[in-house]
């Protein structure tokens, strides 16, 4: 009976996943659509939780607006705290916007100042990180997170493996991110051997806007824009 049960039900499962193909089909199709047409971007990650009154919510903004200033767009996964603080900055400096929300059951609801022709929804995170990769020419990072650890490693991974061209990933905020740094300096790198020294290349850390926008500046001076496979 046990045995009968448990095959009946892991069939369901299967029979399920085969349907939900099509829907991850869906939003592949539908993001490859909207953003292919959104140009140079900037991606800005962050805490969902972080409040209009944190220092680091008002840091976001104002980079997102240098950004936008700059020539290049902003993306964000749409939701509040820090997402909002880089979407609003991009509607402020009157650039592109766009907000790549997922359907969450906490946390996560689409903040206003999302060009409305440039708003996604996702049930699939890993959809929803292809095209944050897809379609940006950096990655800007706040403090945040799991999600924003989990986009910062999945950028780093696709460098180091050569999946994706090289583009500078910024980490904003000294006294959040150098106990991270230090620990993947003296135990991934030291202790264990598990990353080469030329992989700490890869992170630039940071405290202000003006050194955020002469990193991107500086290597796209030197580098060509276009998606990044």
């Amino acid at each position: 009976m046990r045995k009968e049960k448990h095959h009946k039900g892991w069939n369901e499962i299967k029979t399920n996943d085969s349907w939900a193909i099509f829907k991850i089909m869906g939003e592949f199709v539908n993001g490859y659509e909207k953003l292919s047409k959104i140009g140079p971007c900037v991606s800005i990650f962050g805490s969902a939780r972080t409040k209009p009154d944190n220092k680091y919510y008002k840091q976001a903004e104002s980079i997102a607006k240098s950004i936008v200033e700059s020539g290049y767009g902003v993306i964000t996964g749409g939701g509040p705290g820090i997402m909002e603080a880089g979407n609003k900055g991009a509607h402020l400096g009157g650039g592109t916007s766009v907000g790549l929300n997922i359907d969450l059951p906490f946390e996560q609801h689409d903040n206003p100042y999302i060009d409305p022709d440039k708003s996604l929804d996702f049930d699939y995170f890993f959809v929803r990180k292809v095209m944050f990769v897809k379609y940006s020419q950096g990655f800007v990072v706040m403090p945040g997170g799991f999600g924003t650890l989990d986009e910062l490693f999945e950028a780093l991974t696709l460098i180091q493996t050569h999946k994706i061209e090289k583009f500078p990933i910024i980490l904003v905020g000294t006294d959040f991110w150098e106990g991270l740094l230090e620990w993947i300096k003296k135990t991934l790198l030291i202790t264990f051997g598990n990353i080469s020294a030329e992989d700490l290349n890869l992170i630039h850390l940071v405290d202000t806007e003006e050194e955020v926008i002469d990193i991107l500046d500086a290597f796209y001076k030197e580098s060509d824009l276009k998606p990044n496979f």
